[in-house]
Order: structure tokens, then C-alpha cells, then sequence
């Protein structure tokens, strides 16, 4: 059972678990003093442990024992610039890019997005986005917990980019080639269900991002990014 708890992991402490992972671990799974648990940071580091108290009110302690070999990351570091969508379609969206070696992911305002939020929902928003990435890792085996960023504009997320791979995902028109070679950073783009408008598409075009079709049928919003970064991590990253 692995546990995510972020603060320094130092083997032989004793710690108190977080009240959400100690509900988790005392009320949900029932486990119990002596039982053994693995705890991740989400910056890289992972260690094993036992249960050394569980209180009546559910507080649970834990002894940590040694650092355990991590997951590796995968050499190919994808931001996702993701349309935001309604519901539960985002949520699935996330999980599976976590589970897809995703590095970091920023929510889009875009032209024919229907979501808008305001700040305090926003926020909200983005903590219980951060969550899913993070139940995402517990389960797939990651140490590194990927960065959920605040929604932003499309254009100020477009203007902030530097990774040497630029993708687009555009249903309609010429696709270019992709590049070849190795890279260490990506950038990938994918619209809303009502797709991006022409401007939107240029301006990605004007930060040097690429038109990139993966297939002859049009993909929903929480699709897309599965089968693009499966595509791209079969041929840069660590799918063999």
C-alpha cells in the first residue's frame, strides 16, 4: 500500500501521518499497528514502513524504515496544456496522463471552452486536480507527484513555453513531420470538446508548436491525451 506524504522522509523517524492518508489508512483499509505501508514524497523519494500506533481517534504513527528504488522517470518530460473540461471527463483526463508519464499539466481557458472559474472555485478546482495526480501516482507506482498548475489563458501558457517539442493536436489540415531525434521536453496541446478556432491554432503555430493529427477520427477532450502520450512515449520516451 503505498502512501503519499509530503515532507522529508528521513528512514528510522517516526511520523504522524496526514489526517486525509491516515482516514485512508485507519477507516478505509482497516490496517493496523505493525502493518507495513511504502511512503513517497512526490519529489523522488521512497521508503518503506510500519504502522506503530493507530489512536482512537485514527491518528496513525509510523516508523520509516529504508529508501526503496524508485520508479524512473521517463526521459521524455511532456507539459500538457489541457482545454478544461466539465467534470469528471478532467479528472480522467489527469489520472490517465499521471499514469502516462506525464510531467506537468496546466488547465486552459480557451475560445470554445464552456468552463470558467473563478478564483476561489478555481483554486479549488486545482487542489482537487492535484489530488487525483497524487492518487494517480499511489497507484501506478510514481515517487514524482506532476504539478498541477492554475488555469490560465492560452495565450500566456503558449508564450511561456521552451520545451523543443511543440504539439499541437489539430483534427484539420496538412500535418508537418515530426521531428527526429532525442528530446528531454515536450509540449503538447489539446483543445476542448468544441475543438480550437483558427486563431487559436495560429497562434500556436506563431510559438513554433507543430499541427499534429493522431488518427483519422476525431477524439473526445479526455481521449486525446491518452492516445498522444502513449504516441509519444513509445517513440521517446520509455514505452519499448
Amino acid at each position: 500500500m503505498r502512501i503519499y506524504v509530503p515532507q522529508k522522509l528521513k528512514p528510522g523517524a517516526t511520523l504522524r501521518l496526514p489526517d486525509a492518508a491516515a482516514h485512508h489508512v485507519a477507516r478505509v483499509m482497516r490496517r493496523r499497528e505493525g502493518d507495513a505501508l511504502m511512503l513517497f514524497d512526490g519529489k523522488g523519494s521512497e521508503v518503506n514502513a510500519h504502522i506503530a500506533a493507530v489512536s482512537k481517534r485514527g491518528d496513525v504513527q509510523v516508523t520509516l524504515g529504508e529508501r526503496q528504488p524508485i520508479l524512473p522517470e521517463s526521459p521524455l518530460a511532456v507539459h500538457l496544456g489541457l482545454a478544461v473540461g466539465k467534470g469528471d471527463r478532467m479528472d480522467f483526463a489527469i489520472q490517465k496522463s499521471v499514469e502516462l508519464g506525464v510531467a506537468a499539466i496546466t488547465p486552459l481557458y480557451t475560445e470554445f471552452g464552456d468552463v470558467r472559474l473563478k478564483a476561489e472555485r478555481a483554486q479549488k478546482k486545482r487542489d482537487h486536480w492535484q489530488a487525483v495526480a497524487v492518487n494517480a501516482c499511489e497507484q501506478c507506482g510514481r515517487a514524482t507527484v506532476p504539478v498541477i498548475y492554475p488555469p490560465a489563458a492560452l495565450n500566456d501558457w503558449l508564450a511561456d513555453r521552451q520545451e523543443p517539442l511543440r504539439l499541437v493536436l489539430h483534427p484539420y489540415g496538412a500535418t508537418e513531420p515530426m521531428s527526429d531525434g532525442a528530446f528531454e521536453g515536450a509540449a503538447l496541446l489539446v483543445g476542448p470538446e468544441g475543438g480550437l478556432s483558427d486563431q487559436e491554432v495560429a497562434a500556436a503555430h506563431a510559438h513554433r508548436f507543430t499541427s499534429w493529427i493522431i488518427g483519422p477520427r476525431i477524439l473526445r477532450m479526455e481521449t486525446a491525451p491518452i492516445v498522444a502520450l502513449s504516441l509519444l512515449q513509445a517513440r521517446f520516451g520509455d514505452f519499448a
